[in-house]
């Protein structure tokens, strides 16, 4: 078993967001990120080759874009992403959210590619 404290989490900034990464020294066959996202001018999507994800909305309400569309969500909402899909979530305009990312795969840094998908630009597009 591995117990975590909340405060011992480190968090690395990444483009657009910070991610933290409570199970980086365990031994499992999963892994997790706790992201805390502010909407900014760029958001860049990424995607997972070797997993899903599956996301938990713990603080906040904005839009998860996936493959080319929007769709809203808000606190309590649990959002699947399919292998290999390109998505990021935005945000609602002075909304900071707060992520709980799930993914069946031990090593999130060799299952992580970034895009060149700006999602804001997409976003003001419409």
């Amino acid at each position: 078993m591995t117990v975590v404290p909340g405060d011992r989490i480190e968090f690395a900034d990444l483009p657009g967001r910070a991610s933290g990464d409570p199970l980086e020294a365990a031994d499992s066959s999963s892994s997790v990120r706790i992201v805390r996202l502010a909407r900014g001018a760029q958001r860049m999507a990424h995607r997972h080759p070797l997993s899903e994800e599956v996301i938990y909305v713990e603080r906040g309400s904005g839009a998860v874009y996936l493959d080319g569309s929007f769709h809203p969500v808000a606190p309590g909402d649990v959002i699947h992403i399919p292998p290999g899909a390109a998505h990021a979530t935005v945000p609602d305009p002075g909304e900071e959210m707060v992520l709980i990312a799930f993914f069946p795969h031990p090593q999130l840094a060799k299952n992580h590619e970034e895009t060149d998908i700006d999602v804001m630009a997409v976003a003001t597009d419409d």
